[in-house]
């Protein structure tokens, strides 16, 4: 199991698959390392030489922000958000959908679980 930007990247998958659980890089940015270094398509991470393993490190370091640096970057930009009390960095701070999404019905995920208060059943329906 090859380890790049501190991250323990699968061996059975393709490298260009497997570089994506590096935090900050995605199907683009995987795909211009694979061009720029010139891997072979379809080669597996388990194949990779330690090498080459090297050249991917070297090559995301100099070019890319990942893992930590990334992670570090988007909480300053949400505590910059609530410090400025923007509307955006309020709802923030009370955990619900930031993007305009409605909250009468679902945002389940954000919310968390249905608190149940007695006596507000709806009667009638």
């Amino acid at each position: 199991m090859a380890r790049i930007a501190g991250v323990n990247i699968p061996s059975e998958k393709r490298i260009e698959i497997a570089l994506r659980y590096i935090h900050g890089i995605g199907p683009a940015r995987a795909a211009k390392i694979c061009e720029a270094l010139k891997l072979k398509d379809g080669l597996r991470a388990k194949d990779l030489t330690d090498a080459d393993v090297i050249k991917i490190s070297n090559y995301i370091e100099q070019n890319f922000k990942v893992e930590g640096d990334v992670r570090r970057e988007v909480a300053m930009n949400i505590k910059r958000l609530q410090d400025l009390k923007t509307y955006r960095g309020i709802r923030h701070r009370n955990r619900l959908p930031v993007r305009g999404q409605r909250t009468q019905t679902n945002a389940r995920t954000r919310k968390g679980k249905r608190i149940v208060v007695a006596g507000s059943a709806v009667k009638g329906k």
